[in-house]
């Protein structure tokens, strides 16, 4: 399988994966979310896992990947609220800690960049 398609099922099934973990693991997406959001941190999390598991499924269906890819690219910046409160809250905390916290900052720019990508490859596709 050409690299070209291989790129649209890694980037479902990286969404895929963080979608299970929302539900396997919340705790740990629970801390990230900003408190300046209503309602629960949990719903949050589950909502967000929820979300990233439509999108994988989108993403992975030729029909409906252009789509699903744009607002997987939309979610990746949309998300980038919790990565900076999780920078704020662990500023404290550890090395190894704080400079995981710091590092996914610049990470959601190819994330985005890798669905915009996928997006662009999948229009015109039937």
């Amino acid at each position: 399988m050409p690299r070209s398609e291989r790129s649209p099922l890694l980037l479902a099934g990286l969404l895929a994966a963080a979608g299970v973990v929302h539900f396997a693991a919340p705790r740990q997406f629970d801390a990230t979310i900003p408190r300046l959001l209503p309602g629960s941190p949990r719903t949050w999390t589950h909502g967000s896992g929820v979300v990233e598991l439509a999108l994988a499924a989108g993403i992975a269906a030729p029909r409906t990947r252009a789509l699903a890819a744009k607002a997987a690219a939309a979610f990746f910046v949309g998300v980038f609220p919790a990565n900076v409160q999780m920078a704020v809250d662990w500023r404290h905390r550890p090395a190894p800690q704080r400079t995981a916290a710091l590092a996914r900052l610049p990470l959601q720019v190819p994330l985005v960049l890798w669905a915009r990508s996928v997006a662009r490859s999948g229009e015109g596709r039937p």
